[in-house]
């Protein structure tokens, strides 16, 4: 009996530190469990505010697109090099070619070289290099192309802004290596190593101002149209001849003819006499060296003389006759 009661109440001990121990739990269980609870309330919460702000969004981005559409993005600036060639005639080449300057200075351009000369027949003609600004290239050339009879027409227009994009971008890039080199130089403590940057930074450099002198080359021929404007008088109408010919008119064309004649005449015996020479000096040599030495040729013999005939004697050769 003493043996139960004193195990007894350390079983009671045991019992009421075992359900202390599941109430604790219990109640940190259900703390997670509400705790756990409110977080998903919370992103619930969260996740139907979003929706809710995007379809307002959205409804609200209907409506501003049913009341005006979206500004489009812009592209890059194209950049276009214009080239024209225009032979006009007209009537006073210095009158037009005034004209043309001054519409070229209006238009805010500017008059580059000039070359005037003259034909074989007297008409004058002028060849001028026009600079016009591109946004004003196409008014110009329409006006010179009507400034008189339009002979000849070349234009061309070629887009370079892919080509002013590479130079934009290389430019870019040679200015940070450039400067990347002039930090090294900064830092650099051997006398071999300031040498070398000092090659590379000059190298560079001068592919830096070839970059910029040729961006400053498209920059001229995008901006400012080229147009070579060629001009020349109309050539002046000879005065009607009468359709009768008088005699000073007959005798005119047959003296003319006379001396056209002999002209062509001593201009074919031109032609024909180093031959002539020739041929005469050749036939000369053949006779006077070659036709006697000539082989297989004997000269014939003379005829023999006839015989002469026995003459009767005379009287006076006869000698007296006997008695």
């Amino acid at each position: 009996m003493s043996r139960y009661r004193s195990v007894r109440p350390v079983q009671v001990l045991a019992a009421l530190l075992l359900s202390g121990a599941l109430a604790l739990t219990g109640c940190t269980g259900a703390d997670d469990t509400g705790s756990s609870s409110d977080k998903a309330a919370d992103s619930d919460a969260r996740d139907a505010g979003a929706a809710a702000g995007s379809g307002a969004a959205d409804s609200s981005g209907e409506g501003g697109s049913k009341g005006k559409e979206a500004a489009p993005v812009p592209g890059p600036t194209a950049h276009i090099i214009h080239t024209a060639s225009l032979t006009v005639q007209v009537k006073d080449v210095p009158k037009s070619l005034a004209e043309a300057r001054t519409v070229v200075e209006n238009a805010g351009g500017m008059v580059g070289d000039e070359t005037t000369d003259r034909d074989s027949e007297g008409r004058e003609r002028s060849r001028v290099v026009l600079r016009i600004p591109a946004d004003r290239y196409k008014e110009v050339r329409t006006e010179l192309e009507g400034s008189g009879k339009l002979l000849d027409l070349r234009a061309k227009a070629e887009d370079v802004t892919e080509q002013v994009v590479d130079v934009e971008s290389r430019i870019k890039s040679q200015r940070v290596s450039v400067a990347r080199i002039r930090e090294l130089m900064d830092r650099a403590s051997k006398l071999s190593d300031v040498v070398t940057l000092e090659g590379e930074l000059s190298t560079r450099q001068a592919d830096l101002e070839s970059l910029l002198a040729q961006q400053a080359s498209l920059k001229d021929r995008t901006s400012l149209a080229t147009i070579t404007l060629s001009l020349s008088e109309t050539p002046v109408k000879k005065a009607a001849e009468d359709d009768d010919p008088g005699f000073a008119d007959a005798l005119g064309g047959g003296w003319d003819a006379f001396v056209s004649m002999f002209r062509w005449i001593g201009l074919a015996l031109s032609a024909v006499l180093p031959f002539l020479v020739g041929a005469a000096l050749l036939l000369f040599l053949w006779v006077r060296f070659l036709r006697g030495r000539t082989p297989g040729r004997t000269p014939a013999p003379a005829p023999a003389a006839p015989p002469v005939p026995a003459t009767a004697p005379t009287a006076t050769n006869r000698e007296p006759e006997r008695d």
